[in-house]
């Protein structure tokens, strides 16, 4: 069950970042300005009805073709309180308060876009993934392959992907934000800058290592999965742990996932963010302490994808993978129902007590075996019937 989720405190936010106040300045200032301009139009329309010999909409018609400088001339105001009203309400008042307006929309646009490129514009996400931290080495692939494999995933197509990092001061690469990432700069030590990637609403939360390579970056990454924690951020993070011994540390902080650090392999992050569990199985392929993929070089005949697999689980030998055909070429998922030719299986073993050759021959031999004499009983007891 989820925990409840504390709230970050936004005063944090406001006095670490001076860019939301100016923000909101900057759009408070153009509501005021566009409320004042629809009080001047309405006072100028009011007074052509009044003072003119023009219907409601004629004395709409005149006021916006006027403000807007189009100037059509099919009407005009003929009486001098008309007219007065004209220069001073249209002409000096509502011309000059939409100027003020484009004025003001032109620099907030480039106001966002200066804070967006120095990663400080807060975006309003929900249900997004967040990175704290960059690799110290290939950042910017690393990322894009992360990003690439996480929306191949059913569920993931769009989901919005916010960097947490220090790194990119002068804004993402092209190929990043061309991929939707975003980022904020700051750390995941920063209170404020995990209100402002707004940690609380994230779909799931990545905490990498600082330096793959330096077991002291695990300090770093057990400060960000405490904070983490205290704020109940803990069931949704997946973080890297460099050495081996911290590991049981960030789980007691209640962090959902912790694997190692594998810069040429981001796939293995992705399966520990949308299948949780997995990430053990791969991390097994890349070291002898556990489990790891075998070859047998055999020859396969006559039984199919589904008997070589129950029978190397029934001798206690391991998990087939795939197999090797005539030509060389590894099988992944073959038709389970298929005889099988091939002239090798890779097998996921124990690597404290690997089956050698002749236990595999020996096992696929026996439920050889075992199938015939249960087929052949099964044909007599037929024939009986």
């Amino acid at each position: 069950m989820q925990r409840n989720r504390r709230p970050l405190n936004p005063e944090h936010s406001q006095s670490a970042h001076s860019h939301l106040p100016m923000s909101g300045l900057i759009r408070k200032r153009m509501k005021n300005l566009i409320a004042i301009l629809i009080g001047l139009l309405t006072f100028q329309v009011l007074v052509m009805w009044a003072v003119e010999d023009l219907t409601f909409f004629e004395s709409i018609w005149i006021t916006m073709t006027t403000v807007s400088t189009v100037g059509y001339g099919d009407y005009a105001p003929q009486t001098w309180v008309g007219r007065l009203s004209t220069i001073i309400v249209l002409f000096l008042g509502a011309i000059t308060v939409i100027t003020l307006i484009i004025s003001d929309f032109i620099e907030h646009r480039f106001y966002r876009r200066e804070r967006i490129l120095r990663g400080l514009w807060i975006y309003k996400m929900k249900d997004h993934i967040v990175i704290i931290n960059t690799p110290q080495h290939g950042g910017e692939q690393y990322f894009m392959r992360f990003a690439s494999q996480i929306r191949s995933n059913p569920g993931y197509e769009t989901v919005p992907i916010m960097l947490l990092t220090r790194q990119f001061p002068d804004g993402l690469p092209p190929e990043l934000t061309d991929m939707g990432l975003v980022h904020f700069h700051g750390t995941g030590s920063d209170p404020s800058a995990l209100q402002a990637v707004h940690a609380g609403s994230a779909r799931h939360i990545v905490v990498l290592a600082t330096d793959e390579t330096d077991a002291n970056s695990d300090s770093i990454t057990f400060d960000i999965a405490h904070r983490l924690s205290e704020l109940n951020l803990g069931y949704q993070t997946t973080a890297e742990c460099v050495a081996d011994r911290n590991r049981s540390r960030l789980k007691v902080l209640g962090v959902r996932a912790v694997i190692r650090p594998v810069r040429t392999y981001p796939e293995i992050m992705v399966r520990a963010v949308v299948a949780p569990g997995s990430e053990k199985v791969l991390e097994d392929m890349f070291n002898y302490e556990h489990d790891h993929p075998h070859r047998y070089d055999l020859l396969l005949e006559d039984l199919n994808w589904a008997d070589i697999v129950s029978a190397l689980i029934r001798h206690g030998i391991g998990t087939a993978l795939a197999y090797i055909d005539n030509d060389g070429e590894v099988v992944c998922q073959p038709p389970i129902k298929e005889p099988i030719k091939g002239k090798g299986l890779i097998v996921m073993v124990s690597s404290s007590d690997t089956p050698g050759l002749e236990v595999v021959k020996e096992a696929l031999e026996r439920y050889r075996k075992f199938l015939e004499k249960w087929r052949n009983s099964q044909e007599s007891d037929s024939t009986n019937s």
